[in-house]
């Protein structure tokens, strides 16, 4: 098993600090339709499972959650929020992301870096996504038929946001070039 490198500690807080910024800043919501937020926080945690690792995205997954528990229960913005203090649904779903993204990232990334990057964003945001209303469902917060709208209003938008940021911000990171000269595509 590889060392815990620098680049792996200064990657896995950079991208916990931008979680965190866009949690506390309210940034990291996207107000739409009927005044539903999609999320981009989940992002920070693909990105950087994606450059460096499993274990990265799992780090980041956690204080991803725990910001999220944190503010559930001092600065909750809406009625849902405080269902939020529960580990079970603040924490747990969102150790998953960075690892799909990444299983995901490195079983396409031989046949397509840029195919590779666009699942990994939209895998690691339906994670969330169906982890995260999953357990709702499970605790009772919310009947299950209504979880499959969310999904669609939601999760879908959340996926393609996931999808565009991931390939922009990792490509932009690792230099991938695209046109007739870039032959990284």
């Amino acid at each position: 098993m590889k060392s815990f490198t620098t680049r792996k500690i200064v990657v896995a807080g950079v991208m916990s600090a931008i979680a965190i910024l866009l949690g506390a800043t309210h940034l990291g919501f996207i107000t739409g339709i009927f005044g539903l937020s999609i999320t981009i926080m989940h992002i920070p945690v693909i990105i950087g499972a994606v450059l460096e690792g499993p274990i990265v995205g799992l780090i980041i997954g956690f204080l991803f959650g725990l910001f999220s528990l944190i503010q559930g229960a001092i600065a909750p913005t809406s009625p849902g929020d405080v269902w939020f203090v529960n580990p079970l649904l603040s924490i747990l779903p969102r150790l998953f992301i960075g690892p799909f993204a990444w299983l995901v990232y490195r079983a396409l990334k031989g046949v397509s870096e840029v195919l590779a990057l666009v699942v990994s964003g939209i895998v690691g945001s339906l994670t969330n996504t169906v982890l995260v209303l999953g357990m709702i469902g499970l605790l009772g917060h919310l009947p299950w038929a209504a979880l499959p709208a969310i999904v669609v209003a939601n999760g879908l938008p959340e996926a393609a946001v996931g999808a565009i940021i991931t390939l922009a911000v990792v490509a932009a990171w690792k230099g991938i070039r695209r046109g007739r000269q870039g032959a990284d595509l």
